[in-house]
């Protein structure tokens, strides 16, 4: 949730930690922070507010050192002030640390220090953190970090820092990702790549347990208990150019137009128009064991569980396999029940999503397959599941997640065919799909070329302060998908629903100029959802709706129509969100909102 970046090295770490925390932003956090060892202590500099408010605090003569850490904070513990902001010191001024996570049993260990005459600055549990393991410290900060953690209950990713140690910083993790960038002579330590590629490609990531130490020459890993950990160094995916604005005023309109080579590289290599196949290479080696699978049950939180929806109409309808989708956070509080033959399926952008990850864990603890469906390569959904298939669309820097989604539904779609032509699926009609599938590149793009007359209804509705999108079967989740957008990004209240649940109880909420979004593609629902249409328009509310290119009928009972290139119904989510993402977008811009960085909200979150 928050941003983690360390350096050590023969650089100024002050412009590489900065640079660093500004390629985190896009993470969420209403305050930023660095430390640093010079003129043998430790200076820090934190300031509420945006990171530019950081360096206009920092004169040009102060911290200069090679050494290094600094955090962007989302408050979770204490307001978002200047105290409260990492890193933290300890009681001798020795010891820095940030932290992303939280540390649950932070009162009691406060109330253990206090009464040892240690005394607190800030509401942080954070600040505990790093009282804790000063109080603790003698000559050597990594067992005064290993007795700190053996003390500690909660989630973490820390990098901690002393004066009487020049050019170390000792990293940890639970819950909360950590990575290592291997440079010569040089390292960095962040909590998401975006903070190291510019520097450079070699990572190690760590796992929860595991603890790493830096120097400018050198570093080790082990566990929690100093057992060595001999970790692989693998080479990043992503490049610069991939997390930079380019000609887009915003990263959410970059990665909306970015959708149709996203797709053509989620499908490469795994959609063969000519063979007539499905390759999944992820999934090769459990293709009979998944086949006969019982049940599935796909869990994720937000926009992943919006997939998952789709997921549900498609692995029952395509695959004839019965499927659940569960609310990550839910699914593991509440001792789900996971027969012999059930199929768990985590989905999560980031790879590092807590209640996902959390729903995951439970799962295997009973016995289920996990397979997991995530973009970030090395992200612990990806370690610690049985299998899976990554998306493969590259970064997302938006923090309404736009391109991912549609990965999601892709790669979920790949799934339910290459599992139902090892069941009931015939080989004409997987070859319909293949063809559908790889066209669909091309016809997004026909979509996307209408963000300017998306923009002009935008402008139209964007006062109204309360909206309604419904759809009916493939279309619901696309519903709830483009009510979510809305909210997320211009703070409009909106709410997504199926089109026939309107009937019963929020028609009442239908006013004169409401704007009410309906998915009304031509498809095994259509007629229906004309008749919820009219519906709408008897109560004056004002009708946008989603229509396929063709339907001249819609337009006598739309105000605004969105036309979608025709597609099979089952493929029909990946059309018809593309112009919701627009009408979120242009509204949010329209409302003066900060697309990219939207309140409250952050793009991996790491904590409950």
């Amino acid at each position: 949730m928050c941003g983690i970046v360390g350096y050590t090295g023969f650089r100024q770490a002050r412009p590489i930690l900065l640079e660093g925390l500004k390629r985190l932003e896009y993470r969420g956090y209403d305050s930023a922070g660095i430390a640093i060892q010079c003129n043998g202590g430790v200076e820090v500099k934190k300031k509420a507010g945006r990171i530019a408010n950081l360096e206009s605090n920092i004169r040009p003569d102060t911290l200069n050192g090679t050494c290094g850490i600094s955090h962007t904070r989302w408050a979770t513990h204490g307001d978002p002030t200047d105290v409260n902001a990492h890193p933290h010191l300890d009681a001798s001024g020795r010891i820095a640390l940030v932290h992303n996570g939280i540390i649950e049993n932070y009162q009691s260990l406060r109330t253990y220090l206090e009464h040892r005459g240690v005394e607190f600055k800030s509401e942080t549990d954070t600040e505990v953190l790093v009282q804790l393991i000063g109080h603790f410290y003698s000559d050597d900060l990594e067992t005064a970090m290993r007795a700190a953690l053996r003390d500690v209950r909660g989630t973490y990713g820390v990098a901690v820092i002393c004066s009487d140690e020049p050019g170390k910083i000792v990293a940890a993790r639970k819950g909360s990702p950590l990575i290592l960038g291997i440079g010569d002579g040089e390292f960095v330590v962040a909590s998401d790549a975006a903070a190291i590629i510019q520097h450079m490609t070699q990572v190690i990531y760590l796992s929860d347990g595991e603890m790493a130490t830096l120097w400018d020459d050198g570093f080790r890993t082990t566990t929690l208990d100093a057992v060595p950990v001999t970790k692989e160094v693998t080479e990043l995916e992503m490049t610069l150019e991939d997390i930079e604005l380019g000609q887009h005023e915003h990263f959410m309109l970059k990665e909306i137009m970015e959708q149709p080579v996203a797709l053509e590289d989620c499908m490469r290599g795994r959609v063969n128009v000519q063979d007539g196949r499905i390759h999944l290479g992820g999934l090769a080696a459990m293709a009979r064991e998944l086949a006969q699978t019982k049940r599935l049950i796909l869990t994720g939180c937000g926009t992943a569980w919006h997939a998952g929806l789709v997921g549900e109409y498609l692995f029952e309808d395509i695959a004839r396999i019965p499927t659940e989708v569960e609310y990550a956070s839910e699914f593991r509080y509440r001792n789900p029940v996971l027969n012999p033959g059930t199929v768990v399926i985590a989905i999560s952008q980031s790879g590092e999503t807590a209640d996902t990850l959390a729903a995951l864990r439970e799962a295997r603890d009973k016995g289920a397959i996990a397979l997991g469906i995530v973009n970030v390569v090395g992200s612990t959904i990806a370690r610690e599941t049985d299998s899976g298939v990554y998306l493969h669309v590259g970064p997302e820097i938006g923090v309404a997640s736009t391109k991912a989604y549609l990965g999601q539904v892709l790669v979920l779609a790949m799934i339910a065919l290459f599992l139902g032509r090892r069941k009931d699926l015939s080989q004409p009609a997987l070859q319909h799909y293949l063809e559908a599938l790889d066209s669909l590149p091309e016809k997004i793009r026909q979509i996307t070329a209408q963000s300017q007359e998306i923009r002009v209804v935008a402008d139209r509705f964007k006062d109204a302060e309360n909206w309604l999108y419904l759809g009916r079967g493939y279309n619901y989740p696309t519903a709830l998908e483009g009510a979510l957008k809305l909210k997320e990004i211009s703070y409009i209240h909106a709410e997504g629903m199926p089109a026939a649940e309107m009937k019963h109880g929020p028609i009442a909420l239908i006013t004169k100029d409401m704007p009410v979004v309906f998915i009304a593609t031509k498809n095994s629902q259509y007629d229906k959802i004309i008749s919820n249409i009219e519906e709408v328009r008897a109560r004056k509310g004002r009708v946008i709706a989603v229509a396929t290119e063709g339907d001249t009928e819609i337009t006598r009972l739309a105000e605004h129509v969105f036309y979608v290139p025709d597609v099979p119904e089952a493929l029909q989510p990946m059309v018809t969100v593309v112009p919701l993402q627009l009408l979120a977008y242009h509204a949010a811009v329209l409302r003066g909102c900060d697309v990219d960085k939207p309140r409250n909200l952050a793009k991996s979150v790491t904590v409950e």
